[in-house]
Protein backbone atom coordinates (compact mmCIF):
# COMPACT_ATOMS: atom_id res chain seq x y z
CA UNK A 1 0.00 0.00 0.00
CA UNK A 2 1.19 3.22 -1.08
CA UNK A 3 0.36 6.64 -0.60
CA UNK A 4 -1.30 6.95 -3.78
CA UNK A 5 -3.22 3.90 -3.23
CA UNK A 6 -5.10 5.65 -0.18
CA UNK A 7 -8.46 6.91 -0.61
CA UNK A 8 -11.12 7.64 1.85
CA UNK A 9 -13.66 5.66 3.44
CA UNK A 10 -17.53 6.44 1.82
CA UNK A 11 -18.94 9.24 3.81
CA UNK A 12 -15.87 10.40 5.20
CA UNK A 13 -15.79 13.44 2.84
CA UNK A 14 -19.22 16.07 2.50
CA UNK A 15 -20.20 18.73 0.07
CA UNK A 16 -19.28 22.06 0.54
CA UNK A 17 -22.85 23.10 1.60
CA UNK A 18 -23.57 26.29 -0.80
CA UNK A 19 -25.26 28.85 1.29
CA UNK A 20 -27.23 32.05 0.30
CA UNK A 21 -28.25 30.22 -3.23
CA UNK A 22 -31.91 30.27 -2.34
CA UNK A 23 -34.43 29.78 0.10
CA UNK A 24 -35.04 25.84 -1.41
CA UNK A 25 -31.33 25.12 0.05
CA UNK A 26 -32.17 25.41 3.52
CA UNK A 27 -30.11 28.28 4.37
CA UNK A 28 -31.00 31.04 1.83
CA UNK A 29 -31.78 34.83 2.77
CA UNK A 30 -29.42 35.10 5.84
CA UNK A 31 -27.21 32.20 5.18
CA UNK A 32 -27.46 30.95 8.52
CA UNK A 33 -26.22 34.32 10.19
CA UNK A 34 -29.45 34.85 11.49
CA UNK A 35 -31.25 38.70 11.43
CA UNK A 36 -28.77 41.59 10.87
CA UNK A 37 -25.83 43.34 13.14
CA UNK A 38 -22.43 43.06 13.77
CA UNK A 39 -22.13 39.09 13.73
CA UNK A 40 -24.17 38.99 10.43
CA UNK A 41 -21.49 40.93 8.84
CA UNK A 42 -18.25 39.27 7.48
CA UNK A 43 -15.73 39.59 9.52
CA UNK A 44 -17.84 40.41 12.23
CA UNK A 45 -18.33 39.45 16.24
CA UNK A 46 -17.46 39.82 19.25
CA UNK A 47 -14.30 38.98 21.53
CA UNK A 48 -14.19 36.77 24.21
CA UNK A 49 -15.86 37.73 26.87
CA UNK A 50 -17.33 40.87 25.96
CA UNK A 51 -20.64 41.71 27.76
CA UNK A 52 -22.55 44.26 25.67
CA UNK A 53 -20.49 47.27 27.19
CA UNK A 54 -21.24 46.07 30.72
CA UNK A 55 -17.98 45.21 33.10
CA UNK A 56 -16.78 42.35 32.10
CA UNK A 57 -16.64 39.73 35.01
CA UNK A 58 -12.64 39.57 34.20
CA UNK A 59 -12.15 43.19 34.65
CA UNK A 60 -14.23 42.91 38.41
CA UNK A 61 -12.66 40.20 39.64
CA UNK A 62 -9.08 41.04 41.60
CA UNK A 63 -5.86 39.43 40.88
CA UNK A 64 -4.09 37.40 42.58
CA UNK A 65 -1.25 34.70 43.27
CA UNK A 66 2.39 35.20 41.72
CA UNK A 67 3.79 34.23 38.27
CA UNK A 68 7.19 33.58 38.11
CA UNK A 69 7.25 35.53 34.06
CA UNK A 70 8.64 39.12 35.43
CA UNK A 71 11.34 37.33 36.98
CA UNK A 72 12.49 34.62 34.74
CA UNK A 73 16.13 34.30 33.58
CA UNK A 74 16.77 34.28 29.62
CA UNK A 75 19.97 32.82 28.40
CA UNK A 76 21.38 33.11 25.18
CA UNK A 77 22.61 29.23 24.12
CA UNK A 78 25.05 27.88 22.19
CA UNK A 79 25.31 24.16 21.65
CA UNK A 80 29.14 22.69 22.09
CA UNK A 81 28.62 21.37 18.39
CA UNK A 82 28.32 25.13 17.09
CA UNK A 83 31.94 25.88 19.00
CA UNK A 84 33.84 23.31 17.12
CA UNK A 85 32.98 24.73 13.78
CA UNK A 86 34.82 27.75 14.52
CA UNK A 87 38.43 28.23 12.99
CA UNK A 88 40.94 25.91 14.44
CA UNK A 89 43.23 28.73 15.26
CA UNK A 90 40.61 29.98 18.22
CA UNK A 91 41.97 28.85 21.26
CA UNK A 92 39.74 30.73 23.95
CA UNK A 93 35.80 31.45 23.31
CA UNK A 94 33.97 34.08 24.67
CA UNK A 95 30.63 36.12 24.42
CA UNK A 96 32.42 38.78 22.46
CA UNK A 97 34.08 35.87 20.12
CA UNK A 98 30.92 34.15 19.10
CA UNK A 99 28.97 37.55 18.57
CA UNK A 100 31.01 38.50 15.88
CA UNK A 101 31.00 34.80 14.68
CA UNK A 102 27.12 35.54 14.44
CA UNK A 103 25.90 32.47 17.25
CA UNK A 104 25.09 34.87 19.58
CA UNK A 105 23.61 38.18 20.35
CA UNK A 106 25.45 41.22 22.11
CA UNK A 107 22.75 41.70 25.27
CA UNK A 108 22.66 41.75 28.60
CA UNK A 109 21.28 38.20 29.01
CA UNK A 110 23.40 35.62 30.52
CA UNK A 111 25.32 33.08 27.90
CA UNK A 112 24.60 29.09 28.55
CA UNK A 113 26.69 26.20 26.80
CA UNK A 114 25.05 23.09 26.19
CA UNK A 115 26.16 19.68 25.21
CA UNK A 116 24.54 19.16 22.29
CA UNK A 117 27.34 17.76 19.37
CA UNK A 118 31.09 17.15 20.23
CA UNK A 119 34.14 18.95 20.17
CA UNK A 120 37.56 17.55 19.40
CA UNK A 121 39.85 20.43 20.54
CA UNK A 122 41.13 21.78 23.48
CA UNK A 123 38.91 25.12 23.92
CA UNK A 124 39.15 27.45 26.72
CA UNK A 125 35.40 28.35 26.96
CA UNK A 126 34.06 31.54 29.32
CA UNK A 127 30.37 31.52 29.98
CA UNK A 128 27.77 32.38 32.35
CA UNK A 129 26.63 28.95 32.45
CA UNK A 130 27.14 25.20 31.46
CA UNK A 131 25.35 22.24 31.14
CA UNK A 132 26.88 19.74 33.21
CA UNK A 133 27.66 17.44 29.39
CA UNK A 134 28.60 20.04 28.02
CA UNK A 135 31.25 20.70 30.86
CA UNK A 136 32.16 16.86 30.89
CA UNK A 137 32.75 17.13 27.02
CA UNK A 138 34.69 20.57 26.87
CA UNK A 139 37.16 18.57 29.53
CA UNK A 140 37.26 15.33 28.04
CA UNK A 141 38.55 17.55 24.99
CA UNK A 142 41.48 18.51 26.94
CA UNK A 143 39.74 22.34 26.87
CA UNK A 144 38.56 23.99 30.81
CA UNK A 145 34.72 25.48 31.15
CA UNK A 146 35.64 29.03 33.07
CA UNK A 147 32.34 30.23 34.87
CA UNK A 148 31.88 34.33 34.91
CA UNK A 149 30.91 35.36 38.29
CA UNK A 150 27.89 36.89 38.83
CA UNK A 151 27.90 40.04 40.15
CA UNK A 152 24.95 40.02 42.20
CA UNK A 153 26.60 36.89 43.76
CA UNK A 154 30.05 38.82 44.66
CA UNK A 155 27.98 41.83 46.59
CA UNK A 156 25.89 39.34 48.70
CA UNK A 157 29.20 37.33 49.80
CA UNK A 158 31.31 40.78 50.61
CA UNK A 159 28.12 41.58 52.76
CA UNK A 160 28.07 38.71 54.77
Amino acid sequence: MRLHNLSNVKGAVHRRRRVGCGEGGGHGKTSGRGGKGQTARSGGGIRIGFEGGQMPLFRKLPRRGFNNKNFKTYYETVNIGELARLDESIKEVNRELLATAGLVRMNSNPLKILGEGEVSRALKITADKFSSSAKAKIEKAGGEAVVLEDPAEIAAEASE
